[in-house]
């Protein structure tokens, strides 16, 4: 949660309460989805696509539990997901924003193939916008 500008949950009630409301699928069809490990099916975290009104952008995030760092799965599925945004959903460009100091983030969105653009306040922290255009 360090590098993500959210506050965690306090109760599973303030978890279910914002799952029930969450309508970022209803309204945009797209979202963040859950990482399942083939081989034995372990949740790993999520990875997916995101419309952002303030800025009118489609942005790639992801989430992963620490013990699953740094093993390529946040590549491998934020790699699907941008193929996912650019040959199913029609998507011209797709943004990545990190925590300039979140040195793992940033180079997963190098990796992507995505350039830098610009810096942004993130949550009070210096932040990095990544772009990629189809």
């Amino acid at each position: 949660m360090q590098f993500t500008g959210d506050a965690p949950f306090v109760t599973i009630e303030e978890a279910h309460r914002f799952l029930e409301n969450y309508s970022h699928y209803k309204e945009y069809g797209f979202g963040r989805w859950a990482v399942i490990r083939k081989e034995d099916d372990v949740f790993l975290g999520w990875c997916g696509l995101k419309y952002s009104t303030e800025s009118d952008e489609h942005d790639i995030g992801f989430r992963f539990f620490k013990r699953y760092w740094n093993k390529g799965y946040a590549t491998e599925a934020s790699k699907a997901c941008i193929y996912y945004g650019f040959h199913q959903l029609g998507l011209t460009t797709i943004v990545g924003r990190a925590m300039e100091a979140n040195i793992a983030s940033v180079r997963v969105l190098e990796k992507l193939g995505m350039e830098y653009c610009h810096t942004i306040d993130f949550c009070g922290q210096n932040g990095i916008v990544y772009r990629i255009t189809k």
